[in-house]
């Protein structure tokens, strides 16, 4: 999933990806990783914050995990970041909802077991929209296991 958001992703997007410790929000964002051409692994930036990365665009990964309030994520220069020329993906970002654009694509990741997650995704501006769109598309014409959708 993560590389199909990638693929499509261009200057400008920001992802919010919200769930708790192991629910996959690293792994989701190394698959967006992927999808915009960054070669190797991003790793979670959890003690520096922020990790960029260079793809087609730039990879602005942002861990807010060890942040207090939003203050501390406006002193990050938060702002910088999303009206940069990249891609912004923010771990932890039910920290600071409100600094980040409306039209951003949020990703809810919620762990059913050890091997299985659920996401739910809410788009609120057109730009986000069209990303949500091009998933499902994208999705659908992939064959699906019966065992778990």
């Amino acid at each position: 999933m993560g590389m199909v958001l990638g693929s499509v992703s261009q200057a400008g997007d920001v992802f919010l990806l919200v769930g708790e410790l192991g629910s996959g929000k690293t792994c989701l964002t190394q698959g967006i990783a992927r999808g915009l051409g960054v070669e190797g692994w991003a790793r979670s930036p959890t003690f520096v914050l922020v990790n960029v990365y260079r793809g087609r665009v730039p990879v602005y990964h942002i861990d807010l995990y060890r942040l207090e309030d939003t203050a501390e994520v406006l002193d990050l220069g938060i702002e910088d970041y999303l009206a940069g020329d990249g891609v912004c993906i923010v771990e932890w970002a039910d920290k600071a909802l409100q600094v980040f654009p409306k039209d951003s694509l949020l990703v809810k990741l919620d762990t059913v077991d050890e091997n299985v997650r659920r996401l739910h995704l809410e788009a609120a501006g057109p730009r986000s929209q069209a990303l949500l769109a091009h998933l499902t598309e994208a999705f659908h014409q992939v064959p699906q296991s019966r065992e778990r959708i």
